[in-house]
């Protein structure tokens, strides 16, 4: 293992960690805009709930996927560890941020509703979801170098 892939979140300017995180939330979330309403207009009413998001979803985790190595290549941050799990929690924080400013201004719904959500079917799928844009950008690079060859 090389020592870049234990270097902290600390070892590199937080600007870059901060621009990775900026631009991976910016990526899923855009593609989280342009499949949501799709979704919720015609697999919905079609298919359920349920259904419309398990379908979503593997369109998301492209996203993430490509998100997740496009997003800290552009920043410039190095595949440490420690900075691309802050990178991923980062992301999540501003995902999390937007989404409950778009239930609270365009659904008009409560906290307490959102929150409901997730003991839902459709909720549970969107939890792991979440958990997977959380550590993907660690994923994707342990994953990258297992295909150069290198020691994870």
């Amino acid at each position: 293992m090389t020592t870049d892939a234990l270097a902290p979140a600390s070892a590199q300017p937080r600007k870059r960690i901060v621009t990775a995180a900026l631009y991976y939330f910016a990526l899923v979330f855009g593609a989280g805009l342009l499949l949501g309403p799709p979704r919720v207009l015609w697999l919905e009413p079609w298919l359920g709930k349920t259904l419309a998001v398990a379908l979503e979803a593997p369109a998301l985790i492209f996203a993430m996927w490509w998100g997740a190595h496009a997003a800290p290549s552009w920043a410039g941050v190095r595949a440490g560890a420690g900075s691309l799990l802050a990178v991923g929690a980062l992301a999540l924080v501003f995902q999390q941020m937007a989404d409950l400013s778009v239930g609270f201004g365009l659904r008009g719904m409560t906290l307490a509703e959102q929150l409901r959500y997730f003991a839902t079917p459709p909720g549970y799928i969107y939890a792991g979801c979440l958990a997977l844009f959380a550590i993907m950008p660690l994923l994707r690079a342990r994953r990258a170098k297992e295909g150069s060859g290198e020691a994870p």
